[in-house]
């Protein structure tokens, strides 16, 4: 591989080549190029100092800063692993994943941490960066050594990290930047937290092409959005579905909009076609790139830019340098048009489950020529000319009256629905029939009467709650499992 092996050589080539520029702002405080891989050769030099060794495990929970992304780099400086945390992870989920991954430090400004573990806060963490010696690189780092760890959620067990090698998260991060194009000019307005991956590879994508991160606070995931964005003067907004609708809802009430604003990349979940159309009335300028991937992946696939009016559905076609096959349930490989679950193959496929082999061996595998695949557990086909169409997880499909029904597909017509901000399907359990869930200025009869306009009535479920906010997770997507338990007393069962 040509360029760098490693995370933190990306960092370094940049800071040579554009040493001045900008590389990260977080409130009022920016970092230029070379400013950051100081500040994260010194703390580099301070982990090791306090005993954190190659293929340990450094936990952060911070408040987003320009420190964050310095403290990434000095991890991978010194051969160990990060793990971002979002603010919210406490308690028992905290407990959970310091007991899971043994970390040798927790980098946290939260005083209520169990006994026996070694915590640094903020204010040491910045005193390190600006005063500590530089630390010198590990020697012997191998580019398929842990860097990253991702915890992802699963429908019958605890939280699992992934387990992320420099090989892949240089190899995705690479095919992505090819694919959207982000440019030195550019300012990337990133309202998603670090412990979302796609939050995340925004500072990777920003090494790649000197584009300058501009990290958002959590108000601007929300209401502050559209202040935000015209705060930092981004050309580029990396959103889920729930953030471009949150700014749809914005640019309705704004006498201004954010004239700098050229392309809005998002992923996480399907994008509505009316959220989609909306945003392109309100900002005639602005070009869409939808994406679709996993942290098993990181990315699968990527639509060129304003691809969906063209092929409306589809999630794009396969990254550079990897391959998509929609398996049937005997596994044999399905021609296009025909709907099953996608298995990935490629560089980007991770190295499986942290001490999760039972789960690793069932989700990832080694094809005869030796390449690693993932079993996704995601289904929908690929059409002719390689594109995918997302029908949903195992989850998001169901029996109604006899019919396999798509969760997505009724997500995605009821937001056509006039007045419906947002909506979420709760699958039927095995006594209870599909809830339909919608906020907005709307009541429950009219939702069910336009969208059995829509789709087909068979697909329509028999009940609909309508809820003032949308609960979402720290990631900025709909919270199915806060969704499910705030209409738990108005299920059907009959």
């Amino acid at each position: 591989m040509n360029g760098p092996r490693l995370l933190h050589e990306l960092l370094d080539d940049r800071a040579r080549a554009t040493p001045d520029t900008v590389a990260v702002t977080a409130g009022d405080t920016s970092l230029t190029q070379d400013q950051l891989r100081q500040a994260s050769l010194r703390l580099a030099g301070w982990l090791s100092a306090i005993g954190v060794r190659r293929g340990d495990r450094v936990v952060l929970r911070l408040p987003g800063s320009v420190l964050a992304p310095a403290v990434l780099y000095a991890v991978s400086r010194i051969g160990a692993a990060f793990c971002v945390l979002h603010e919210q992870v406490r308690g028992p989920a905290l407990d959970h994943v310091l007991s899971d991954l043994e970390p040798a430090v927790l980098l946290t400004d939260d005083n209520s941490v169990p006994p026996g573990t070694t915590v640094y806060d903020t204010a040491a963490i910045a005193r390190a960066a600006a005063e500590h010696p530089p630390g010198a690189e590990t020697a012997g780092i191998e580019d398929s050594d842990p860097v990253c760890l991702i915890y992802t959620s699963g429908s019958t067990s605890l939280p699992k990290a992934v387990i992320t090698g420099h090989r892949q998260l240089l190899f995705a991060a690479r095919a992505i930047a090819a694919e959207i194009r982000y440019t030195a000019a550019d300012i990337v307005f990133v309202p998603l937290p670090l412990a979302f991956d796609y939050g995340l590879y925004q500072l990777f994508l920003g090494a790649i092409s000197g584009a300058r991160i501009c990290l958002g606070a959590p108000a601007e995931g929300g209401v502050a959005l559209l202040s935000g964005l015209e705060r930092a003067r981004a050309t580029v907004l990396a959103a889920t579905p729930p953030i471009a609708e949150t700014l749809v809802w914005l640019l309705g009430r704004a006498r201004t909009t954010p004239a700098t604003l050229r392309l809005l990349t998002t992923t996480g979940a399907a994008m509505p076609a009316l959220t989609a159309r909306a945003l392109r009335a309100a900002l005639p300028g602005l070009r869409l790139q939808i994406m679709y991937g996993l942290t098993e992946c990181k990315r699968v696939s990527i639509m060129p830019p304003d691809e969906d009016l063209r092929r409306p559905g589809a999630s794009g076609r396969p990254l550079p340098g990897t391959e998509v096959a929609v398996l049937g349930p005997d596994d044999a490989v399905l021609p296009p048009g025909e709907i099953g679950e996608f298995v990935v193959r490629g560089p980007h496929v991770m190295a499986g489950y942290w001490r999760r082999a039972e789960q690793t061996e069932r989700c990832f595998g080694l094809t005869d020529d030796g390449r690693r695949f993932l079993r996704t557990g995601d289904f929908g086909r690929l059409d002719s000319d390689g594109y995918l169409y997302v029908d949903g997880r195992r989850d998001d499909v169901y029996k109604e009256r006899g019919h396999r029904v798509s969760v997505l597909e009724i997500e995605a017509a009821v937001r056509e629905v006039p007045g419906v901000r947002s909506a979420a399907v709760v699958p039927p359990g095995a006594d209870a029939h599909a809830v339909l869930v919608v906020s907005g200025p709307v009541t429950a009869a009219e939702v069910l009467a336009r969208l059995r306009t829509l789709i087909e009535p068979y697909k329509v479920p028999r009940r609909c709650v309508v809820i003032g906010e949308m609960p979402l997770t720290g990631n900025g997507k709909v919270d199915r499992a806060a969704v499910a338990e705030l209409i738990g007393g108005v299920r059907v069962t009959s």
